[in-house]
């Protein structure tokens, strides 16, 4: 009689997360069209649409009817889906039941509308238009921290993205990256010459380099029947509940090659992790990618180890040549000019040797704002002053500079350690993958993917939440989340590259 009750109030329980999931699901479509079709005109009624929506969601999760499931659902066979789902289910629970269902709707409306205000504030590159809209996020989020039981305000937002981290853990890691990658950058821009990315600028065609990009991730196997790409200001890759749709959104610079393509290979990544998840945890807790580091760790994988490797241009470089003829001819000028070190303002477009110092930049920059050191007032001297600081340079103006990038404007606090941390697993990921499977190389040189994608399946992707991040990188590849192998990596790479080291 007991266990038939546990299973009834499971059943119960699951039919009521798959609910929150599809209201989750509806807000996704409506943020998916705010982000690529809808009207300016519509940012007012979308604004209020999406706080309807996520304080409904809201409110279902933490009610107490979900309370109290929750407690009879009791407990199940530890490592089945079931006690995954029941897990993840009383942390969100928990998590949800602390906050109020205003501060929700708040929340949702405050970042719709300063989304549309920071793009308003990057074309035109005037703070001033989004430091109000950031200061009441900031607000709320703030607020948001001082419900959640943790031991820094900040580890309330990483808890978000990265489950189990710690900004204790992350100043450690930032500071082991920090050590070697600050006196390899110093000795690479010592050797710096001649500008490498000179046959990446040009004239491009956008519709050109769209086909190109839709080819090489249709090879990747990207699934165009589950899946679409569109054009926004920032990139971005969504699903609505499960693998059956997962959309894709890039951004195409006609008189630079590289920044339509290495966009839509990063987001083709996060995509493939989410078109690769158990079909079976639709509309579930599992429903996704186990964390934001994890996820990173594909879109990362996927942009550089891939589609910046030579075994990858040995394939795509004389495609490329027939689409766009200005194309050098030889293979290891167009590598070099892919692997360009050189400090740049725009984080989406840094090169794998220096992209984490603009992630430290920013990591450091949200402690100050949380730990309030830091007012919204004085973002664009600081982020100017911590650019000087590690990548010698100054950003021109803030649209280049503190306006570059959404995150902030949709309450991303705590998500960009996540790209750092998806660096460090991606090499390890990929290092194990061609250690299992020795033929991905080689395969990558004919334009051949499925060995690795089939990698990433099996050890990653199929299992969405059901384990705990730092578990499934150990279950994938024998060890616990460490910095060495990436480290190793970028030594050899850009030793080699630039002949330091």
């Amino acid at each position: 009689m007991i266990s038939d009750e546990r299973n009834d109030a499971f059943q119960i329980l699951q039919n009521r997360l798959a609910t929150i999931s599809d209201v989750y699901a509806a807000a996704a479509v409506l943020a998916w069209d705010r982000q690529t079709h809808m009207p300016e005109g519509g940012v007012g009624g979308r604004a209020e649409q999406l706080a309807t929506l996520s304080r409904l969601a809201h409110e279902m999760l933490a009610s107490p009817e979900t309370g109290d499931l929750l407690a009879r659902a009791g407990e199940h066979e530890p490592g089945s889906d079931e006690a995954a789902i029941l897990r993840l289910a009383r942390r969100e629970y928990d998590r949800a039941s602390r906050l109020p269902a205003r501060l929700v709707a708040e929340t949702s409306r405050a970042t719709a509308l300063a989304e549309r205000a920071w793009i308003q504030a990057r074309e035109s590159s005037e703070w001033s238009l989004f430091a109000p809209h950031l200061e009441r996020v900031l607000a709320l989020k703030r607020e948001e921290a001082s419900y959640v039981d943790a031991e820094h305000p900040y580890d309330a937002m990483l808890d978000r993205y990265d489950p189990g981290t710690s900004t204790n853990r992350l100043r450690g890691m930032f500071d082991a990256l920090k050590a070697g990658i600050v006196p390899l950058v110093r000795e690479v821009s010592a050797r710096l010459g001649e500008d490498r990315t000179v046959p990446l600028r040009g004239d491009f065609g956008e519709a050109a380099q769209e086909a190109f990009g839709r080819d090489v991730i249709s090879r990747f196997g990207y699934d165009w029947s589950r899946g679409r790409q569109d054009r926004a200001v920032h990139p971005f890759c969504i699903d609505f509940g499960g693998p059956g749709d997962v959309r894709i959104t890039t951004r195409i610079d006609p008189a630079r090659l590289s920044v339509g393509l290495f966009g839509t290979c990063h987001e083709a990544g996060h995509a493939l992790y989410e078109q690769g998840v158990d079909p079976s945890y639709s509309r579930t807790p599992l429903a996704s990618g186990v964390s934001m580091g994890v996820h990173e760790s594909q879109s990362r994988l996927w942009e550089n180890l891939v589609a910046r490797s030579r075994p990858f241009w040995f394939h795509f470089h004389p495609l490329l040549r027939d689409i766009f003829p200005g194309i050098p001819d030889d293979l290891e000028t167009l590598y070099r000019a892919v692997n360009d070190v050189r400090p740049s303002e725009i984080r989406t477009e840094a090169d794998e040797l220096t992209y984490d110092l603009h992630i430290l930049l920013r990591f450091e920059l949200e402690l100050a704002l949380f730990e309030d050191g830091l007012a919204v007032a004085d973002l664009p001297e600081a982020w100017n002053s911590k650019m000087e600081e590690y990548l010698g340079i100054v950003p021109e103006n803030d649209a280049l500079g503190v306006l570059q990038d959404t995150h902030w404007a949709i309450g991303l606090f705590g998500y960009f350690p996540s790209y750092t941390v998806g660096n460090v697993l991606s090499v390890q990921l990929f290092e194990a993958a061609v250690q299992g499977r020795p033929g991905i190389l080689p395969e990558m040189e004919r334009g051949e993917f499925g060995t690795l994608l089939g990698w990433l399946r099996e050890n990653v992707h199929r299992h969405g939440k059901k384990y705990e991040p730092d578990d499934l990188i150990e279950r994938a590849t024998g060890n616990s989340p460490d910095t060495a192998p990436y480290l190793r990596y970028l030594e050899t790479k850009f030793g080699e590259l630039y002949d330091v080291g």
